[in-house]
């Protein structure tokens, strides 16, 4: 079988078949690196919060494997490793309904526990508690308000992106994988209404009885080539994010945090030395024509008016130095903001489609869904969750919001 893209999806199908078979597995990746694509901007928080119960189930037993990486992914010095330092929800949401989601998490296993400004103080002393919407144009006068509950899912954390990308190239090319670097699919190759492989902008043709579309936000290109006109609107989507450095007087430990007030998430980085931060709006999200053009530094008016959210929730830290920031692509579904999993209406042609900035997390639970199909196996560390609930001709899942945290 084929797989087109190299990203931490198409690397960890790729583990994923050959931890349980013996299948042929090809990887296509069109750039020269690892992490040129979603993956290398991704900022691989590992939280369990979802409005819906699959998910929430997707992202704890992926959860699981990011905290036995070496056990999973069979490699006894792996070089990406899982940041054990818990995910805090500051949401201002009504206390009873922040006690009813922690209690619903934790009926799935999440390691979650409700909070009050106080425990807030104790746990992260360099955090304000202030729940009060802020305002970031600085017209409105802010006078601080602490909420009254949080939840802190406790096993949760971040995971080094890039190192997991390089993990389960390594460990699939140790079970057998064939992965290859400037390997460009130009066109998909049929015979009476199947796939039946591709071809490469060198020249060069690939048998395959599977084709796997795993190309993040070039998978349109792919759907294209293949005939599939699946419904769904899957869109490459421009994001950004700000680095700013944390300096050694900032009180530590510092969480990953999800912000409503400053509509921000952030999270430590760089050895402990840096704070990532991006948005949780859609307002901020810009769909993209072209995933191969577009401008990949962040805007320094959106870094210079998001900033500010986070000097409102860390106080501590100093207005010195000037924060940089990058921009990269995921690929939106537009519709409920899951992804599409699963065989095509074409014979042969399969697809990995539309995580929305959810896939780091997904990817390997997803990918098992997908081994689980293809091969007919199971593995330690399978999911029970059903592919079908993420299928090509499923109805649109109901969402009350469609962004990042739906």
């Amino acid at each position: 079988m084929v797989i087109v893209g190299g990203g931490i999806m198409g690397m960890s199908l790729a583990h994923q078949i050959r931890r349980r078979s013996n299948l042929s597995v090809v990887v296509l990746e069109k750039g020269i690196g690892l992490g040129e694509g979603s993956t290398g901007g991704s900022s691989a928080i590992t939280r369990q919060r979802y409005s819906r119960v699959e998910n929430i189930r997707i992202a704890r037993d992926g959860n699981r494997i990011w905290r036995n990486w070496s056990e999973y992914t069979g490699l006894p010095d792996p070089v990406g490793r899982f940041h054990d330092i818990g995910v805090l929800w500051m949401m201002d949401d009504d206390p009873a309904a922040v006690v009813r989601d922690c209690a619903r998490l934790a009926a799935e296993g999440v390691d979650a526990v409700v909070i009050d400004a106080d425990g807030v103080r104790e746990r992260f002393p360099a955090l304000s508690a202030c729940m009060e919407p802020f305002d970031l144009t600085g017209e409105v006068e802010h006078v601080c308000r602490d909420g009254s509950a949080f939840l802190l899912e406790r096993d949760a954390g971040y995971f080094d992106p890039t190192g997991a990308l390089l993990d389960v190239r390594n460990a699939a090319v140790a079970g057998g994988a064939d992965v290859r670097m400037r390997a460009e699919v130009v066109e998909l190759r049929s015979g009476r209404g199947t796939i039946t492989g591709v071809r490469l902008a060198d020249g060069s043709e690939i048998s395959a009885g599977l084709v796997v579309n795993a190309a993040g936000p070039w998978c349109n290109r792919i759907n294209a080539m293949a005939g599939v006109d699946h419904g769904w609107e899957l869109v490459p989507t421009r994001i950004q994010v700000i680095y700013r450095d944390l300096p050694p007087e900032v009180p530590r430990p510092l969480p990953v945090v999800g912000d409503a007030s400053g509509g921000s998430y952030f999270r430590p980085e760089a050895g402990d030395g840096q704070i990532i931060l991006g948005s949780i709006l859609e307002e901020d999200e810009r769909e993209e024509a072209d995933p191969d053009d577009y401008n990949n530094a962040a805007d320094r008016s959106w870094i210079d008016f998001k900033i500010h959210a986070l000097h409102h929730r860390i106080p501590s830290l100093p207005y010195t130095g000037v924060p940089g920031g990058m921009a990269s692509l995921y690929t939106v579904n537009r519709i409920d903001v899951l992804p599409v999993v699963g065989p095509t209406h074409v014979e042969g042609f399969a697809l990995m489609n539309g995580f929305s900035g959810h896939g780091f997390k997904e990817s390997q639970i997803v990918t098992s869904m997908m081994a689980q199909w293809i091969t007919g196996e199971r593995a330690a560390f399978d999911t029970d969750v059903p592919m079908e609930f993420l299928s090509i001709d499923r109805d649109p899942i109901a969402m009350g919001d469609l962004n990042v945290l739906a």
